[in-house]
């Protein structure tokens, strides 16, 4: 199980998530959300989960962006991914991969249906809730996982204890939690990280 810790914005916390065992962290670069980071926040949140684990996913989070703006924000901090956040157009995505090879595509079922992983080109596709990073949970029975196909994360209302609940029941082949691991808003929990992680590894 793929499990990508998001909203980082504290070195001590990404090498936390690293030493547990996530696959990748996630950054947000995105205002007025209260998980936006700095481009100081962000090289120091990508060195120390490096530091920790060399082989870990990087991921760039943006949302309103352009994409070719994202992609060569990416590059010039050194993220191994870029995930592109909500309405992007295919189009968008192939300049943007044009730029930046590693591209993940997030979105909602709710706004978009009819998902699949790789259509627009993406190496993952992350389904999230209708209100990203709103941590509301939704309905699961939305979800067809052999419609998404395989290169797919699940996302939105997560949280260390639904996590396991969550995975049997959608077949995902990974997931994705920013607000779930939180004791307020961009505040993340190194308690709630540890047991995340292990709640999803225990699937």
């Amino acid at each position: 199980m793929y499990v990508k810790i998001c909203g980082l914005r504290s070195p001590e916390h990404a090498m936390l998530a690293a030493s547990h065992g996530a696959d990748a962290i996630g950054v947000v670069m995105s205002e007025p959300s209260p998980r936006h980071a700095t481009p100081e926040e962000a090289s120091a949140v990508i060195a120390a989960a490096r530091t920790e684990n060399p082989a870990i996913d990087t991921v760039l989070v943006v949302r309103e962006m352009a994409a070719v703006d994202a992609a060569a924000m990416a590059n010039n901090l050194g993220f191994d991914v870029l995930q592109l956040h909500g309405g992007y157009s295919a189009a968008e995505f192939a300049k943007a991969r044009a730029l930046h090879p590693r591209i993940w595509r997030a979105a909602s079922l709710a706004t978009t249906p009819g998902l699949r992983a790789g259509t627009y080109g993406e190496e993952r596709l992350l389904v999230d809730s209708a209100v990203a990073g709103s941590g509301e949970s939704w309905d699961l029975n939305l979800i067809n996982g052999a419609e998404l196909g395989l290169s797919w994360l699940l996302a939105g209302g997560l949280n260390p204890d639904n996590v396991a609940d969550a995975i049997r029941s959608a077949r995902p082949g990974g997931v994705d939690v920013s607000s779930g691991i939180e004791i307020a808003p961009g505040e993340k929990s190194p308690e709630l990280i540890e047991r995340f992680i292990a709640a999803a590894r225990s699937v």
